[in-house]
């Protein structure tokens, strides 16, 4: 066989397992190929793509940079999926924005890295520098849905008469736009109405946006299933009935790696505040939405909880090793980190079992103010529950059916922050916080908002503010249309 039909065999066999998703047999495929014929600039690019899917970070840039070395199509790509890869999944925001700039000095025009820019800016609390790369995006594309619906939510608009309204209206009046499209428009055009006061139209707003939302949501082929979730729940409490011994090989754990502090609720419920306000404290590292988790279990307790039954307790201290090194990896130095994902709730079991003295904080809010603020959030398809109140009001419904099991068998182990405590009372509900966490009182705390850090959820403009009240109580602007969302959850009207 020639060198060239060996090359064409190993691209062929290559594309074929990347085509069929299996993913770490198209890697290894990739890799054979490459150590022969190096000089194959896209088969690095796809050998990137799928090592980043693979969660290989770090083996990913290095083919990235490959790609580029041997002369890629379209470098400026390249750039911009490395950038992704440095502020989606290494922490590394500063990084991240000299790949775009490297995009954007070969390409000035290129639409994708104006856009991440602009999400850059937008999770460095840089208002005015997002609004710039926004409107250079609409320059060049009037009717950019991704950039339009962001708009308002880094220019707050005050008044119906402001143009920006007038914009998002027009763009969703077009005809043939995709589900996905109207969407991102509802969303935007309902906030915009919102913070104008508007308040009837912007829930009819958001409940079109919604519909959009879910159609798009299932022509991918996602949508929510009840009857599955309670399965969930049910066998998280059964494969968790007690709370987890404390293994003999915990108590020598390696005071060099970085302790994490584990924030979890309903989505929308306050973690991005609480983990704002103790990034604040000398001692925090704020995490934020971190992969960690759900990336271990996904790749060692296969299938979850059923996994839980034979899991060792050797593996499980291996696997709160492999959790906090990769801490470490990402915040070099850190002594506390705190791990924000609010889903982390479903697995306080697991967490009491890699970490049994492991500080968990649960942030509350009132029922109706925490389902409606989800239901106005454009919230990924991962989340499908998300486009329907009733469909809110039933995950909502076993969050607490699972919270409150925990809460038998944890006690006071699990803090509770609530949102309105909060808001009305922070000193003293800070203090409480930090009691909880072994931290020393910091005033440094109560001035959360001046922290110049990177947010990466949808409350990053409310924690770059001092503590308000207007958003305790807020389902009062919509009381006349929650009598179904009351009555879903057992509220009294």
């Amino acid at each position: 066989m020639s060198v060239r039909e060996n090359q064409e065999m190993l691209l062929l066999q290559a594309t074929r397992l990347r085509r069929t998703g299996r993913v770490s047999e198209a890697i290894a495929a990739y890799q054979q190929l490459l150590s022969l014929h190096p000089r194959l600039p896209d088969s690095w690019y796809n050998l990137a793509y799928l090592q980043r899917r693979a969660g290989q970070y770090e083996a990913a840039l290095a083919s990235y940079q490959q790609a580029l070395d041997q002369g890629v199509r379209n470098p400026e790509e390249v750039y911009l999926n490395r950038a992704v890869i440095f502020a989606d999944h290494l922490a590394k925001p500063d990084v991240a924005m000299r790949e775009l700039r490297a995009a954007l000095a070969l390409n000035p025009n290129y639409v994708p890295a104006l856009l991440n820019c602009g999400n850059l800016y937008e999770d460095c609390g840089e208002r005015t520098l997002a609004t710039e790369m926004y409107e250079r995006v609409l320059a060049l594309d009037p009717y950019n849905t991704l950039a339009l619906s962001r708009l308002p939510q880094v220019r707050p608009v005050t008044t119906l008469r402001d143009p920006l309204i007038a914009r998002l209206r027009q763009a969703l009046a077009r005809v043939g736009i995709s589900a996905g499209d109207r969407a991102n428009l509802g969303f935007g055009l309902g906030k915009a109405l919102d913070d104008a006061a508007s308040y009837d139209e912007a829930f009819a707003v958001y409940t079109i946006a919604n519909r959009a939302s879910r159609q798009h949501a299932i022509e991918g082929g996602v949508r929510y299933d009840p009857v599955a979730h309670e399965r969930f729940i049910d066998e998280l409490i059964m494969h968790f009935p007690k709370a987890a011994p404390v293994p003999t090989s915990e108590m020598s754990s390696d005071a060099t790696l970085p302790e994490p502090i584990f924030i979890c609720g309903m989505f929308r419920s306050g973690s991005t505040l609480v983990e704002q306000i103790l990034s604040a404290h000398p001692q925090v590292v704020g995490g934020g939405e971190m992969e960690l988790l759900p990336n271990l279990m996904n790749r060692h307790l296969v299938p979850f909880p059923r996994a839980m039954a034979k899991a060792s307790s050797p593996q499980l201290v291996a696997l709160a090793r492999l959790y906090r090194e990769g801490l470490r990896r990402l915040y070099p130095g850190a002594g506390m980190i705190s791990d924000k994902r609010p889903d982390n709730f479903l697995y306080i079991g697991l967490i009491k079992s890699m970490f049994p003295r492991a500080k968990i904080i649960h942030t509350q809010r009132d029922p109706l103010d925490n389902c409606l603020s989800v239901f106005f959030l454009h919230l990924s398809h991962a989340m499908p529950y998300a486009t329907e109140l009733a469909d809110i009001a039933h995950w909502y419904k076993q969050y607490l059916r699972l919270m409150s099991h925990w809460k038998s068998i944890y006690g006071a182990a699990i803090h509770d922050v609530r949102y309105d405590e909060l808001v009305m009372e922070p000193e003293s509900v800070i203090r409480g916080l930090l009691n909880y966490c072994d931290l020393a009182w910091d005033e440094a705390c109560l001035s959360f908002h001046q922290v110049r850090n990177v947010v990466k959820t949808a409350s990053v403009w409310q924690v770059r503010q001092p503590l308000y009240k207007k958003s305790s109580g807020r389902w009062r602007n919509y009381i006349c249309h929650l009598d179904a969302l009351r009555a879903s959850l057992d509220l009294e009207s």
